[in-house]
């Protein structure tokens, strides 16, 4: 690939700085991440990339701006994963922060100038799965190049790829807990608020005060929770209900005549054609799933009758939601998405898989988890994880490509005779860690809950944080390098 040239510009020195070792040890991380995006040069190679794809016949001066723009952007993705920060918070952190300024190259001659918490989201959105992985993948295969190796990491050695350690997790949705009935209000205080909108802007249609139906929707929200504490709460749930579709009924019809009030006037308002159809969109996607949350909570309370996970509505703003049983001690049941993560020795993520619909078992993950990271990092000496991924069929799988099975067995007689193997049992040792890698990589990168919408954004913020958790890594590693070799320099002066 053709790498484009680009001006080096000022950059200002950071201000000193005494004490503070927390703040020390972070500033020192993050000098060192900034030196493995200049150092290996994937942060050039892949804005290179984006401005030669876009096909714009661009001037010099104009592609030297675009190219500052994208690395400004980019870095402030990496630095979104660091912190843990909403957009805003970010914006405004780094329109404060001489340290931040200085990794996304935010002050220029003196004068700052840092993204909108807009222009953040527009970049995080910007670069594609496909193009965050590719950068995550070089970034390893970096620290795999012994010549690399010693450029970023200070080491003479370079890390190894090919003990493997996996698990997987759920990914919680940004949602309440999937009450039926809940899902009644939710629809309402959705249609209620876009017909105020409408009505705001000049177009009516008869209909009582917009906000007495909300007030009404959640009185009954609140009779239905206190009742089930009640005698008879089974026969005034299902009153109570009843009374709440006969709400909905009302809210619907006015949804319907408001929909199509906005759909056949639009022009009269203030709004653009694509302003209003936000709107539309809005009640239409309440109206289209309305009667399958009516039929659900009649069927569930009314009824008595279960609904099969699969046909379950989770939430009315999320569709991908499912349900995951897990069956551990404070989450038996979770809602959200699986994510499958695959881990080398040292920490570095080498391989994911965020699914979208129903979760298969672990053990089905294993064969194409193990053939994505031969591609990218060549050959496996093992493979260890829990006794969820274990099967027949991988057992042979993994002997056939001669990778050593450190799965742990399901069958007790078997674990017994594997764990005389010592090998095997410095591997499940090892994989121990696993456990933690995917509670600090969802705790601290991706939040709790992570606050994306919609399938594609949660899997977009995932990249994100997975590049930046295998930077952070890295970056701690080679400051860690770094500080051993000043301190042996020192010690031999």
């Amino acid at each position: 690939m053709n790498i484009i040239a680009y001006q080096s510009e000022f950059r200002p020195d950071l201000p000193a700085v005494f004490g503070a070792k927390d703040y020390q040890d972070f500033r020192k991380t993050l000098e060192e991440m900034d030196h493995l995006l200049t150092t290996t040069r994937i942060e050039q190679q892949i804005i290179a990339r984006k401005i030669t794809e876009a096909e714009e016949d661009l001037s010099e001066r104009r592609r030297q701006h675009v190219y500052r723009r994208y690395r400004q952007g980019l870095r402030y993705c990496i630095l979104l994963g660091i912190t843990g920060y909403s957009y805003r918070k970010l914006s405004i952190r780094a329109a404060d922060s001489h340290l931040f300024q200085w990794f996304t190259h935010t002050e220029q001659l003196g004068a700052i100038r840092p993204l909108s918490k807009s222009s953040i989201e527009r970049y995080e959105k910007m670069f594609s799965d496909e193009d965050i992985t590719g950068l995550i993948h070089d970034l390893n295969r970096a620290a795999a190049d012994e010549k690399q190796a010693e450029k970023i990491l200070y080491q003479q050695t370079a890390l190894r790829f090919d003990e493997i350690f996996a698990d997987t997790t759920c990914v919680k949705a940004n949602i309440h807990f999937p009450v039926d009935w809940v899902l009644f209000r939710d629809a309402a205080r959705t249609i209620v608020k876009a017909i105020q909108l409408i009505r705001n802007q000049g177009l009516l249609h008869r209909i009582g005060e917009p906000q007495s139906f909300l007030t009404k929707m959640n009185k009954l929200c609140i009779e239905m929770t206190h009742t089930r504490k009640k005698k008879g709460a089974k026969k005034g749930r299902k009153q109570i209900l009843r009374r709440m579709k006969q709400l909905m009924k009302v809210i619907e019809s006015h949804g319907n005549n408001y929909y199509q009030l906005l759909s056949d006037r639009w022009q009269e308002t203030d709004w653009s054609e694509a302003e209003a159809q936000i709107v539309l969109d809005r009640i239409g996607h309440m109206l289209d799933q309305l009667p399958l949350a009516v039929k659900q909570a009649h069927e569930r309370i009314i009824g008595e009758r279960r609904v099969a996970n699969a046909e379950k509505i989770l939430s009315l703003y999320e569709a991908d939601v499912r349900v995951l049983v897990r069956g551990k001690a404070g989450a038996e049941v979770e809602f959200g998405n699986a994510l499958y993560l695959a881990e080398q020795a040292d920490g570095l993520i080498v391989d994911w898989e965020f699914i979208k619909e129903q979760a298969p078992g672990d053990a089905k993950l294993v064969s194409s988890s193990t053939k994505r990271i031969q591609d990218q990092y060549g050959s496996i000496s093992s493979y260890a994880a829990d006794r969820g991924f274990d099967s027949h069929g991988n057992s042979l799988d993994l002997e056939e490509l001669g990778i050593l099975n450190a799965i742990c067995p399901r069958s007790v007689n078997e674990l017994e005779i594997r764990l005389e193997d010592p090998e095997f049992c410095r591997l499940q040792t090892r994989r121990g860690a696993t456990e933690a890698r995917i509670g600090i990589f969802k705790h601290a990168y991706l939040g709790k809950p992570l606050r994306s919408k919609g399938f594609a954004h949660r899997s977009c913020r995932i990249h994100w944080c997975i590049l930046a958790h295998n930077l952070w890594k890295l970056g701690s590693m080679a400051a860690e390098q770094r500080k051993k070799i000043a301190e042996e320099a020192e010690h031999v002066a």
